[in-house]
């Protein structure tokens, strides 16, 4: 099975049953090093679970594990590799945590990202968006162009820099240590495949970005500030509080799942609205749609794929099926997202679905996702500031030639479009 699986291969797996047998064959060009951990792990065969219900009912499932070590014996624990200390913030995050350490963990970091917090960043998120769009014209103008013959990398010079400059500007990254920051948080994002992440040069930059994290905490314990570092430093639970080590964890997170998957989003929601002329039209025609917009997208073509890298803590049965302790599973996000026992003619892009919302892009259980809300305002403003600053905003080349990046995340390496 190829990395990017289509909505018809999909269709052909639930079709095989409740779970699959499935394995993937990797190209050179995905973006993952010959010789990882990921490479390895994915290139077993796998029990792949694909119906909507029995997707969720596994992310449900407290006999499902996140962290691999917990089919090992303490002796095989024991004989792990020693983490390297700049990659422990990476290596033990939110994300491959399980209670009650998650839960704990968790708890500490939630008051930051309820819907509540996320709105009170609407504005500073709108002023980015316009901000973006103005670059974009001024480059435009600088090159001789005018509209609405104006070329643009939609993915370089709008969906990547957007969530960036947003969650900089929560963590209260300082505006002369901005571009610094870029560079280190690019680094993280384009090495986070296996192995990539653990060459020295790659190792030394992570140092370089935790150290500069690292006198940041610092001078916010003195000098606190209006910004989401200050709080994750100030938050206390029951006289609980986080360490320094899992406010670095929460930065590195931020960055790494709260930066590509937005980036994916936004691509793919403006690629299918100029793939559905229809679509566009009816979003024109009522910006207010921008909701359903964000769930219908996140449902057709949402960020993530499938979840891999769970484990069964004990002898189970899930789906039909039986899973012996340790045996590695994966659930497949975008496949329930195209369940036709669960939403009606799923192959077909509607932003007016009445139940996009009932995806699973985002996951469901204790690991959904922390930042799903900022992730859809983000969103609802990327693409009503576009379509209403750009009203001629077009591909700029036939759609059968936008080609999905090398990733195992769903979406554009380059999008380019004419305004």
């Amino acid at each position: 099975m190829d990395p990017h699986v289509s909505p018809e291969d999909y269709a052909r797996i639930r079709e095989q049953g409740r779970v699959a047998r499935v394995s993937f064959v990797l190209g050179d060009k995905t973006g993952v090093a010959p010789e990882s951990d990921i490479r390895d792990f994915l290139k077993q065969e796998h029990l792949f679970v694909s119906r909507y219900d029995d997707v969720v009912a596994a992310l449900l499932d407290s006999r499902i594990s996140s962290d691999p070590r917990t089919a090992m014996t303490p002796e095989q624990q024991k004989k792990l590799p020693q983490v390297p200390e700049e990659m422990r913030p990476i290596a033990r995050s939110l994300l491959s945590l399980d209670p009650p350490d998650h839960t704990r963990l968790r708890k500490l970091i939630q008051p930051s990202f309820t819907p509540r917090a996320m709105e009170a960043l609407r504005s500073r998120i709108q002023r980015i968006a316009e901000d973006l769009v103005d670059t974009a014209e001024r480059a435009a103008a600088e090159r001789g162009e005018t509209g609405p013959e104006r070329h643009m990398d939609l993915i370089a010079e709008f969906a990547y820099p957007l969530p960036v400059k947003v969650i900089s500007d929560m963590l209260g990254i300082p505006p002369e240590d901005r571009d610094l920051v870029k560079a280190w948080t690019e680094n993280l994002v384009r090495n986070n495949n296996g192995r990539g992440m653990m060459d020295p040069e790659n190792r030394a930059k992570i140092r370089e970005f935790t150290d500069y994290l690292r006198r940041l905490f610092a001078l916010r314990r003195k000098q606190p500030a209006d910004d989401m570092i200050s709080q994750l430093l100030r938050i206390e639970e029951d006289g609980d509080t986080l360490n320094e080590e899992e406010t670095l964890s929460t930065v590195f997170i931020l960055y790494l799942a709260g930066h590509v998957t937005t980036v994916n989003l936004i691509g793919n929601g403006v690629f299918a609205l100029l793939h559905h002329p229809d679509q566009l039209a009816k979003f024109k025609a009522d910006p207010g749609l921008v909701k359903g917009l964000v769930e219908e997208t996140l449902r057709y073509w949402g960020p993530v794929d499938f979840i891999s890298r769970r484990i069964a803590k004990e002898d189970m049965e899930l789906a039909g099926t039986h899973f012996s302790k340790g045996e590695p599973m994966m659930f497949g996000l975008a496949s329930a997202n195209r369940d036709p026992q669960r939403f009606s003619h799923p192959d077909e892009f509607d932003i007016t679905r009445p139940d996009a919302d009932k995806h699973v892009a985002f996951g469901k259980g204790i690991h959904i996702c922390i930042g799903a809300p900022l992730a859809r305002m983000e969103g609802q403003i990327a693409f009503e500031t576009l379509f209403r600053r750009l009203p001629a905003l077009r591909l700029a080349v036939p759609s059968d030639e936008v080609r999905w990046s090398n990733s195992f995340l769903r979406g554009f390496a380059k999008l380019p479009v004419l305004f």
